[in-house]
């Protein structure tokens, strides 16, 4: 559940509306780099301070997790160089923040595969959730070697294993499944953010992100921080989130009416008709249920096409 225990939530922003849950693709760390002539490798260090402030700001706001996209399956693409300057950077960013995480109760936990992280970095890995395991403030979730769809044929092949030797479930449904994801205790993902002007999901979460709220910015990762998160929540709390349901003027035990020849059923497609409202001028009405919903709404008009720029996922800040 989420804290609801805000330290500093800016007035305008309903408590009681905060999301759960939000997941963050930390995008445009090289081009950041790049526009100031600096190497790529600048563009990461950067992005430190960035994830940090914006985990004062989650702490601020109130939420229970919040999981950010530090490197993909699709990273090991990148140089060698690049590649092991991450994950020695991801090392020392757990030596120097992890007793600061705990002072201020974040739990850290790392889903993604780990067979393949060097060994003195899955040390570190260990130490850190080890020291914050009893945290409950919230929970930082850092997706390193994660893959979405790698998650859930790994979900798929230990449940089929299960069942093969006789001690699987008597019913495989959503909740199977979701019990040998990574993170069985992670909740849905209520608000999506990707940044650096990127419209696209990289094979982050998703399982979880099934029904999120989508969040584009034109924020490259480094100049990212609490008010660009507040900002979101604000477009988060100003959407209505239907679930697939439609909502009536008039609620009533009549007005739920089955679908008849001719009439919209696919509950996939019915909160997406007419016209996209603005991110600016959107509600949000009801709260949010546990691996249900509705789509999120798409961008809305004016909004730049979808870019195809590179191959791969954005994970470590492309």
């Amino acid at each position: 559940m989420p804290s609801r225990n805000p330290r500093a939530l800016p007035p305008d922003l309903d408590p009681k509306a905060v999301p759960d849950h939000v997941a963050i693709v930390m995008d445009g760390n090289g081009r950041w780099a790049g526009a100031k002539g600096l190497p790529r490798n600048k563009g990461h260090e950067a992005g430190e301070a960035a994830l940090f402030d914006t985990v004062e700001g989650g702490l601020d706001a109130g939420l229970s997790w919040l999981t950010v996209y530090a490197f993909s399956t699709e990273n090991w693409r990148r140089p060698a160089s690049e590649v092991r300057f991450l994950m020695n950077f991801n090392e020392r960013l757990l030596v120097r923040r992890s007793h600061e995480l705990h002072e201020r109760e974040v739990r850290i936990r790392f889903i993604g595969r780990r067979d393949r992280i060097p060994p003195h970095v899955r040390r570190r890995i260990e130490e850190a959730e080890a020291l914050t395991a009893g945290d409950t403030r919230m929970t930082l979730a850092v997706a390193l070697d994660y893959g979405g769809r790698d998650e859930l044929s790994r979900a798929v092949r230990a449940l089929a294993a299960e069942i093969r030797e006789g001690r699987g479930p008597r019913r495989i449904d959503d909740r199977a499944i979701a019990r040998h994801l990574y993170a069985a205790d992670m909740p849905d993902v209520d608000l999506l953010i990707r940044t650096s002007n990127e419209f696209r999901i990289s094979n982050f979460l998703l399982w979880q992100i099934a029904y999120a709220e989508l969040h584009f910015t034109p924020v490259l990762w480094p100049d990212f921080n609490r008010q660009e998160l507040f900002n979101a929540l604000r477009v988060y709390q100003g959407r209505h989130r239907r679930f697939g349901a439609v909502p009536d003027p008039t609620p009533g035990p009549e007005s739920v009416t089955p679908p008849g020849p001719g009439t919209q059923s696919d509950p996939g497609t019915q909160s997406n008709l007419g016209t996209p409202p603005d991110p600016g001028t959107l509600s949000r009405a009801d709260p949010t249920p546990s691996r249900a919903g509705s789509p999120g709404q798409p961008p809305a008009p004016g909004h730049a096409a979808p870019t195809r720029s590179r191959a791969g996922s954005p994970g470590g800040g492309a």
